[in-house]
């Protein structure tokens, strides 16, 4: 995880900030300088700058550098040609989609046309990635072992984004956990509080978490367990009524009540293929859902069935990619990302998540309750049930651990000898 850095190399010297060839050609001028600065040298701005890059993406990779006051901060890097490149990858991918679509009539996926037109800009855009990096860090501050690294607004544009260095293994590393004594379940419930968090409370989510944007260390200082959300350029926002309705289609899905799972998922669009867009939503059986996600846990033969499953239904996935809100689209790839690194952690049965997933879903939907209610008696009465049921999924998860803890085992042993005795 440590990197041998050096000065600012005598070829480097000569670099204004800012610089997108930096990447290409270390020793090339900026073609544009930094906002609001007068074109300061490289030198002028870091003690040191690693050429050689930490990472690298489709649209940028990140180099590390440390700052005059000795702090070590990530440069953000766009690539010099994406902008143009990704204009032309579109048209590509525009023209392709409708000659598959000319071809088969049935497989329409014009959607990932429009998606990328809407989203490609503003991924381009490194200052609405440090706004959104701002934003998410004041919205979880709750959450102690949340990390966003700080933005250094002076030392970025729409192409550069400078922000605190941050090290740590990725998420789906279970050897870099184990060598660091991280607990993956821990790791994986702390994941599943913040998304559903920022799903169903506050309905602005992350939408990248793939490994490589989401790190694990232990804090130096506190030496508790932290993650590191990194890459905040792409964001969903969710409009009210599509996340209450969201909201209220994963409690039934949770309890298996079928009568709520079809009115939700024609409420999002679905209409009569809501059997199909549960499956897909929950990535579980039919059978699974009917007698709700919360209650079976997920097997190996439920995960064949799943994929085996999919491309008889691709038709029909089509069709309801086509009919549910854009917004969904963003959720389901969001899902999928975060069910991946579940399956790597091995805590995909874990019913934590359902557990975190019930407690948002009960907040978020009692605060919209309180905003219509209109006497302080009925606030009041919503608060109340609302406390209720968190104190009643706060027992349940009270039962669980009780249940799969040696106390647990031991209760359980006795009670086996006692029904022995009689």
């Amino acid at each position: 995880m440590h990197t041998v850095m050096s000065p600012v190399p005598e070829d480097c010297r000569c670099l204004t900030f800012a610089t997108p060839s930096l990447i290409t050609d270390p020793t090339a001028t900026a073609a544009e300088g930094r906002e609001g600065g007068g074109g300061e040298q490289l030198s002028d701005l870091f003690i040191s700058f690693d050429v050689k890059p930490q990472g690298a993406a489709s649209l940028a990779q990140v180099h590390k550098a440390v700052l005059h006051d000795g702090r070590t901060v990530a440069v953000k890097v766009q690539h010099p040609k994406v902008q143009t490149q990704s204009s032309k990858d579109i048209v590509v991918m525009e023209v392709l989609l409708n000659m598959v679509h000319w071809l088969f009539p049935d497989f329409a996926f014009m959607w990932l046309v429009e998606e990328a037109k809407k989203n490609m800009p503003v991924e381009l855009d490194f200052l609405n990635e440090g706004r959104n990096a701002e934003k998410v860090a004041v919205m979880l501050a709750h959450f102690p072992w949340l990390k966003v690294p700080k933005i250094h607004w002076d030392l970025s544009t729409r192409r550069i984004l400078t922000m605190d260095f941050a090290e740590g293994g990725q998420v789906n590393d279970r050897d870099y956990m184990r060598r660091h004594s991280i607990d993956v379940n821990e790791i994986s419930q702390n994941l599943g509080k913040m998304y559903s968090e920022m799903i169903f409370v506050h309905g602005f989510v992350h939408c990248d978490p793939h490994p490589g944007n989401v790190l694990v260390r232990r804090c130096p200082n506190t030496r508790k367990t932290e993650i590191v959300l990194l890459d905040h350029g792409l964001y969903q926002i969710l409009l009210p009524d599509f996340r209450l309705s969201y909201c209220r289609l994963w409690q039934s899905l949770i309890k298996g009540d079928l009568n709520g799972i079809e009115r939700y998922s024609r409420r999002l669009g679905a209409g009569d293929l809501y059997p199909l867009f549960a499956c897909v939503l929950t990535a579980r059986s039919w059978t699974s859902v009917n007698a709700g996600i919360g209650n079976t846990p997920v097997t190996h033969s439920e995960d064949v069935e799943i994929r085996s499953n999919a491309a008889l239904y691709l038709p029909q996935i089509s069709d309801l990619l086509n009919r549910v809100p854009r917004q969904m689209l963003l959720l389901l790839k969001t899902n999928d990302l975060l069910r991946g690194i579940e399956t790597t952690l091995q805590t995909r049965a874990a019913s934590s998540s359902f557990i975190n997933m019930s407690r948002c879903c009960t907040r978020a939907l009692a605060r919209h309750k309180r905003s219509k209610a209109q006497s302080r008696a009925r606030r009041l009465q919503i608060t109340m049930s609302e406390s209720l049921t968190l104190w009643q999924i706060s027992l349940y998860e009270l039962f669980l651990w009780v249940k799969g803890s040696t106390l647990g085992g031991w209760v359980g042993s006795l009670l086996s000898c006692l029904h022995y005795t009689h």
